[in-house]
């Protein structure tokens, strides 16, 4: 899978009249039908971090979950191999994905008009600029080797978009919280259950 800057948002980072921009995972299958032949392909491996939810929260977890996300995304599995290689992969961890057939899904776009819509786009959940800096920075977390080149370089032409418009970068927020348990996956979890997180390693 490779990370994709796809689907107008139009209820948390975006309004109906200005949809904001937001990232998704997309399966090779989907990618090799909306990007020319021409196109270097990625490298189809994804970092992210992996949650377990105890049992008494799922309901509740998927009921936030699904408000969140189901306007853009659909329910899908895929894969985790956590970054010990000592660690078995989980075979099914339920993401989030935006699909083609979604219609907010808006397929390849340059990045020069992607920074200058996020950098213009804000909604409920606050600015839209504000969604991809956290993402480079959630990303950099994650360890050596997670950073994503298309999404610094994103974050680097939008960041100059506010330069030259004069304006300075926004407070960061979500806006959204969730106060239940939930515990990281962890290479280590059994002498530490829920201080730590698992990554997931090409």
């Amino acid at each position: 899978m490779d990370t994709y800057d796809d689907s107008g948002r139009r209820d948390h980072r975006g309004t109906p009249a200005h949809p904001g921009r937001v990232v998704t995972l997309i399966d090779r299958p989907h990618y090799d039908c909306i990007v020319p032949p021409s196109t270097p392909p990625p490298s189809y491996r994804v970092w992210g971090a992996a949650y377990h939810i105890p049992q008494q929260h799922v309901n509740e977890v998927q009921e936030y979950l699904d408000i969140r996300e189901i306007n853009g995304y659909s329910i899908q599995y895929a894969p985790f191999q956590p970054a010990s290689r000592e660690e078995r992969p989980i075979e099914k961890c339920m993401v989030y994905i935006g699909l083609p057939s979604n219609p907010q899904f808006l397929g390849p776009q340059s990045l020069d008009r992607l920074a200058a819509t996020i950098w213009r786009c804000k909604g409920p959940s606050g600015e839209n600029r504000d969604y991809l800096f956290m993402l480079e920075d959630a990303l950099k977390g994650l360890g050596d080797g997670a950073e994503d080149e298309h999404v610094e370089e994103l974050a680097k032409r939008t960041r100059e978009k506010g330069m030259a418009s004069g304006e300075i970068g926004a407070t960061l927020g979500d806006g959204f919280s969730i106060e239940v348990a939930i515990e990281k996956v962890t290479s280590n979890s059994k002498s530490s259950p829920k201080g730590t997180e698992e990554v997931e390693k090409p």
